[in-house]
């Protein structure tokens, strides 16, 4: 049986919320836009207490809430849709990191093409982002920050509690994608940061679900970040994300965040064990851990495997653990990884992480030592 160790792509729907998903689709299968039947009222009940629910996950208000299609949709809204503001107010400078996820770095791109000045940031070995560096780049006409919560390839816990905490006295908005921080890292997210981006199906709910939270600013009279849409037709989600609301997701994703709170110390616990025993497993090897290891989620861990090429490796586990060079959106292609490329690593180095992530209860059955064993069959002897 092989082993999923890539729950930094996607997780299994946890089964507890497939029965919800499975009843919203079913039974209870109203439109909550419907007002004239019991069907449409319950869809709509179901709706506002799953909104309810998720935003005070992060101390929001429900209304802070709009739902989306995942982070990659929530990252556009949050990034295009501040532009017209930006460019009427004449600040078109944005600063963020060169390791964010492709959802982030190519809308800024299009962002760059439209007259935007982009700093893009390398934290350097460690792959952290230092606050002061951030804070050295503001200028008065800086719109935005946007830094990741936790890296999708080495798990590093980026600082954003506090940059925000810097930054609210500022007229510098900040933007967190969050898709791999939420629900496993909660306390961070509960700062006074302006939007979050959020991904269902990084945390056992479905895939084509996730949420931005965009908070007021009580200092600015509860003032809401100047968002404008992207897309239209329906003026669902205040007018920011129109459309038909899929419930059953909604349902689904608020259900996999209701669990994962329940059990989140257990996870947590069993997630730092499985790190444990997958390093020892690997001691005999020769290999480097990529990233700050005293700031890292415990579910996700990148290292790069001396004299060894990834692919191969990839190839000769395919019957025994399920593992990435990296973001699932680049992986089809063999090109050096552009978050370890930013941290100073060699071509070779950067070509060859090899990004391990778990839920600790879907790797019960990883044999450790044939993981091992396949890793120091390809290793030359020194």
């Amino acid at each position: 049986m092989v082993t999923y160790l890539d729950t930094a792509a996607t997780t299994r729907v946890d089964p507890r919320v497939a029965d919800v998903v499975l009843h919203w689709m079913t039974a209870d299968f109203g439109n909550a836009g419907s007002r004239t039947h019991s069907y449409g009222t319950r869809a709509k009940r179901g709706v506002q207490s799953s909104r309810e629910y998720l935003a005070q996950t992060v101390a929001a208000e429900p209304d802070e809430l709009i739902f989306t299609s995942g982070a990659t949709e929530s990252n556009n809204i949050a990034l295009l849709g501040l532009a017209p503001y930006g460019e009427r107010t004449g600040r078109r400078h944005i600063i963020t990191s060169a390791i964010e996820h492709k959802a982030v770095l190519e809308p800024l791109e299009h962002l760059a093409s439209r007259g935007f000045e982009v700093d893009f940031l390398r934290p350097g070995p460690s792959g952290r982002i230092d606050v002061e560096a951030v804070l050295e780049r503001l200028r008065p006409d800086t719109l935005l920050v946007s830094l990741m919560h936790v890296n999708n390839e080495t798990g590093v816990v980026q600082p954003v509690a506090d940059l925000a905490r810097e930054l609210r006295g500022t007229a510098t908005y900040l933007h967190v994608d969050a898709a791999q921080g939420y629900a496993k890292l909660p306390d961070d997210l509960t700062a006074p940061i302006d939007m979050i981006s959020i991904s269902g199906h990084k945390f056992g709910a479905p895939k084509g679900i996730g949420a931005l939270i965009t908070r007021r600013r009580e200092e600015l009279d509860d003032e809401r970040v100047p968002l404008e849409p992207i897309m239209f037709g329906g003026g669902q989600e205040r007018k920011l994300r129109p459309g038909t609301l899929p419930v059953p997701l909604i349902m689904g994703m608020a259900e996999a965040a209701r669990i994962f709170d329940k059990e989140r110390a257990q996870w947590h616990a069993d997630a730092v064990e499985l790190r444990a025993r997958l390093l020892a497993a690997l001691a005999p090897t020769r290999f480097c851990i990529n990233g700050d290891q005293e700031h890292t989620a415990p579910h996700i861990l990148n290292v790069s495997f001396e004299d060894v090429d990834a692919e191969a490796l990839i190839v000769n586990l395919k019957d025994t653990v399920a593992v990435a060079t990296g973001s699932a959106c680049t992986s089809a292609s063999y090109t050096p990884s552009h978050v370890l490329r930013a941290m100073g690593l060699s071509g070779d180095a950067a070509s060859n992480g090899l990004r391990f992530s778990w839920f600790p209860n879907q790797a019960q059955d990883l044999d450790m030592s044939e993981l091992a064993r396949i890793v120091g069959k390809l290793q030359p002897s020194t």
